[in-house]
């Protein structure tokens, strides 16, 4: 009660706007409520869900995608229980949400076979996210290495070939030719960033002016128009018998327009640096590479996690202009469910359902990212 009369109900006019603000409020969730009980048909979204995760993929290899899930669901549990192994976790609670999310794959509309894979994949969560705080010393000095031999085998299950049925890229949709695009395109972009941004403050005039022209032109162009000189413009100035993939230039595109602006963001950290640190670290004999590795890049990249987070948010909804120009992701799949005869004009709860999926990727790390600024800085 002290709480709500200091800060809502202090004055006359605050208790007006606050009393104004919770009808507002009241009425808008309750149309929201009635709409979503009684006029929505979610019979779209339970009837598409796998079109929606994997699109045209073929559903007798399926047991594919669940294995890159589990792999990939299993090295995110290591890096965020090695990252987070000096701080107090509720155990109780860890346990407790285990058994709800256990209760609750029981209840869910899905048959067996996706309950198994599903419960596989939540007991790899939690015995990863264990393992990693109880070892995190032996486990850290691979994890870069996990996570780098990870990419290949996904690759390899997800498009097929050395033994396994080939998969072309065509029947990459939905969710998860959103997660790949946007993956891929995060790993290759951040080093490209941070080397363009150390080019750009570099000594070196030839260096410097070509990181300069680099990053100002791509910055200078707008992404839609990047992916399209990618997948039209692109493929005529190669030999006629040289046939890139259409993924593999939407990748390209991604990457050089995200490492301009990634640039931008570590460069920012980099003068954000004292200069007596850089002064200092050459009076005890450090070479100027040494004090950029060991010195001044890691702490900048840890002022421009904010930043550089921010980026990797906007990557990856920038993804959703793929469909623009023929990929089929998580929008052009969501355009594709539209056209069925049966679902048209059910734009509000396909755009809400494939709008909650991306608030969930985009809120996690943005969630990682604060604790890891949290774990930096203590």
């Amino acid at each position: 009660m002290n709480w709500l009369r200091k800060n809502l109900f202090n004055t006359w006019y605050n208790s007006i706007l606050t009393v104004v603000c919770l009808v507002l409020l009241f009425w808008i969730g309750w149309g929201v409520l009635s709409w979503a009980i009684a006029q929505a048909q979610w019979e779209v979204i339970g009837v598409n869900l796998r079109l929606f995760f994997v699109g045209r993929f073929p559903p007798t290899l399926y047991w594919r995608v669940w294995i890159v899930l589990a792999i990939a669901s299993t090295l995110l549990a290591l890096t965020w229980g090695v990252f987070f192994s000096k701080q107090s976790v509720n155990s109780r609670r860890i346990n407790l949400f285990a058994l709800i999310l256990c209760g609750v794959l029981l209840f869910l509309p899905l048959d067996l076979n996706t309950r198994l894979w599903l419960l596989i994949i939540i007991i790899l969560i939690f015995a990863g996210f264990w393992l990693g705080r109880r070892w995190s010393g032996a486990i850290a000095p691979w994890l870069s290495l996990a996570w780098l031999l990870s990419f290949p085998v996904i690759f390899w299950l997800i498009g097929g070939g050395f033994g396994l049925r080939p998969v072309p890229t065509s029947l990459w949709n939905g969710l998860l030719l959103t997660l790949l695009m946007a993956a891929v395109s995060i790993v290759l972009s951040f080093p490209i960033g941070v080397l363009l941004a150390l080019g750009r403050t570099s000594n070196l005039p030839i260096v410097r002016w070509l990181c300069i022209l680099y990053i100002e032109i791509i910055r200078g162009l707008p992404l839609i128009g990047i992916l399209f000189f990618a997948q039209v413009m692109f493929p005529l100035f190669l030999p006629g018998e040289i046939r890139l993939d259409r993924v593999l230039r939407a990748i390209a595109g991604l990457v050089f327009f995200s490492a301009a602006y990634m640039a931008e963001n570590v460069r920012g950290g980099l003068q954000a640096i004292p200069r007596g640190q850089v002064e200092a670290a050459k009076a005890l004999g450090f070479n100027a590479s040494l004090v950029v590795l060991l010195i001044v890049l890691p702490q900048a990249l840890r002022v421009a996690i904010p930043a550089i987070v921010g980026q990797f948010i906007g990557l990856f909804k920038d993804t959703s202009l793929l469909s623009l120009v023929g990929l089929v992701e998580l929008t052009g799949i969501a355009r594709s469910i539209l056209a069925q005869p049966q679902f048209l004009g059910r734009y509000a709860e396909v755009y809400l359902f494939i709008g909650l999926i991306y608030w969930l990727f985009c809120y996690a790390m943005s969630l990682a990212a604060r604790r890891l600024e949290k774990q930096l800085v203590n």
